[in-house]
């Protein structure tokens, strides 16, 4: 055999995937303050008023709302964070996560 004969190498590439996304949701109580669940969205997603308080009003009409889509990691941080704020001030405030489909 040749040195011409020998069959050229491929390079494989590792395929990257994309992390899988999870929603953050506002679950309406009818205890916490409209005006405290604005807050807490305004510290810990870092929303304008204004946004801040369309999602606390979509959550309060239709019991819950997507305040917003992060990998895994950051949405259970963010989730925790705003529901501990919540706690501590004795409120029954809830954010919960679910995989984005």
């Amino acid at each position: 055999m040749s040195d011409t004969d020998t069959k050229p190498t491929t390079k494989i590439e590792p395929k990257t995937e994309r992390p899988k996304l999870y929603r953050v949701i506002l679950v309406n109580d009818d205890y916490t303050p409209r005006e405290f669940v604005v807050e807490v969205l305004k510290a810990v997603f870092r929303m304008t008023e204004a946004q801040s308080y369309r999602v606390m009003m979509t959550a309060h009409r239709r019991g819950v709302c997507v305040v917003a889509v992060f990998t895994r990691d950051v949405a259970e941080t963010k989730a925790t964070a705003a529901t501990d704020m919540g706690r501590r001030a004795g409120h029954p405030l809830t954010f919960t996560t679910e995989p984005e489909e």
